[in-house]
């Protein structure tokens, strides 16, 4: 098994998992469905293709800066609402929850073969990457230099450098995907993301050391 670590940094970020009809919520950090859903925009994987390979992946995550919650207070107009004997239109407010200056440090691990073409696609994204909304767009390259790693999720994510500079936290919150313990995440994909099918996951989280200070990226080629 091997570990690939990714940056997830963006003035806003959403990752909602139990959005339902006008409401849009957001978890403290991305989920599982968010994350595969960037991975597939990077492969260039069309959202009626199967995703059972990427599914297969267990997932991690360093919360290197919490995100502040905030509401948008949307509205959408001309929406048909049915009313007895015909149908209404009517303007419905539609809050919108997200996270506001972020900073994530992402891990999947599986086949390194799988792995790998997810690194390369990384690095030469087919299709832009999204912070959960396609308006929500990376201020840092998702692509992390020399992140395919031959170790466990969990010591990938404690050793890797930290990604803030100036940060000198000796520990940091991990949410951690578990075979049978913790808290349920109803954002693991059962189907082509089409579908919108999901079924349930469960995570830990924990405060745990970290073994690195902030180092800049790699110069570009």
């Amino acid at each position: 098994m091997a570990t690939l670590l990714l940056r997830l940094q963006g003035p806003l970020q959403s990752w909602g998992t139990t959005s339902r009809f006008d409401e849009r919520d957001t978890q403290l950090e991305p989920s599982k469905s968010g994350v595969l859903g960037l991975v597939c925009a990077a492969l260039g994987r069309d959202r009626s293709e199967p995703v059972e390979d990427l599914a297969a992946l267990k997932m991690g995550v360093r919360i290197d800066r919490e995100g502040t919650p905030m509401r948008d207070y949307q509205t959408a107009t001309g929406v048909r609402i049915a009313s007895g004997k015909a149908d209404l239109e009517r303007t419905v407010v539609s809050p919108r929850f997200y996270l506001a200056d972020a900073l994530f440090l992402v891990g999947l691990e599986g086949e390194r073969s799988v792995l790998q073409r997810i690194e390369t696609a990384l690095r030469n994204p087919v299709w832009p990457l999204a912070l959960g909304r396609k308006s929500f767009v990376p201020s840092a390259p998702v692509f992390l230099p020399d992140a395919l790693l031959d170790t466990s999720l969990l010591e990938a994510l404690q050793h890797w450098p930290l990604l803030s500079k100036g940060d000198t936290a000796k520990t940091k919150r991990f949410v951690l995907e578990h075979a049978s313990e913790g808290a349920v995440r109803l954002d693991q994909p059962v189907a082509p993301f089409i579908e919108r099918r999901f079924g349930p996951r469960f995570v830990l989280s924990q405060s745990l050391s970290v073994g690195g200070t902030h180092v800049s990226d790699a110069p570009a080629a």
